[in-house]
């Protein structure tokens, strides 16, 4: 088991007021797959059966306690067509984790998939991280992308975790935003480490401008001995 999966977590609700941290997440895909009922599955825990394709963009959070830090997710569901493509450009600036979406039963959606990522090398920051998500794991009977080929696709690109979900059934809906959290969570904890130890590195380097200690090869820092 991998020490993401050992992370005491507590999902927090929608409306929960206080966080330690804030990340931007984007969802990105064509139009149909499904982006904006998978998130409302997995904030609200609510599935509309009918279809009416997001215009613009969409706006929800996930709150979740992770050891002793809160963490909110700030989810902008985007739209997937063609004509709001320059307006969804503008949503990658400061995402921390993009999840990419396309639909098992649409092998469409799943070419697209180079296009997409394109953009979001393209648009975002190059330290952003991105999610594979297959959805529609409930339409195993119309499948057209096999399992193996997303693998594939998820492997090639480097990106930093596939899943297949459900937003009918719920499958996997929450554990994407889970691990979300839990990956930029651990990213936050690096990233406070490097500047703890860039820090410690800068005061031994002033204190030896100051003559206050010697640096040897090698060796940890020496008092310097003072003769009078």
């Amino acid at each position: 088991m991998s020490e993401n999966e050992n992370t005491d977590y507590e999902i927090l609700s929608e409306d929960n007021s206080k966080s330690d941290l804030s990340f931007k997440l984007i969802v990105i895909g064509d139009s149909g797959v499904g982006k904006s009922c998978l998130t409302m599955k997995a904030t609200k825990n609510i599935f509309e059966n009918y279809y009416s394709p997001t215009v613009g963009f969409e706006f929800c959070t996930f709150n979740i306690r992770i050891k002793e830090k809160t963490i909110r997710l700030q989810i902008w569901d985007t739209c997937g067509q063609e004509v709001y493509r320059s307006l969804i450009n503008s949503f990658y600036r400061n995402s921390s984790l993009a999840i990419l979406l396309y639909s098992i039963d649409n092998i469409r959606s799943f070419n697209n998939l180079e296009m997409w990522l394109n953009d979001i090398k393209v648009n975002s920051n190059p330290s952003i991280k991105v999610f594979l998500i297959g959805n529609k794991k409930d339409l195993e009977e119309k499948r057209q992308v096999p399992i193996d080929k997303a693998k594939t696709f998820y492997k090639d690109h480097n990106i930093h975790l596939f899943l297949e979900a459900s937003a009918k059934t719920g499958f996997n809906a929450q554990k994407i935003f889970i691990e979300a959290a839990k990956i930029l969570y651990k990213e936050h904890l690096e990233l406070d480490t490097k500047l703890e130890l860039n820090s410690d590195k800068n005061e031994i380097v002033k204190l030896a401008q100051e003559g206050e200690i010697d640096l040897e090869d090698g060796i940890e820092p020496v008092k310097r001995k003072k003769c009078c």
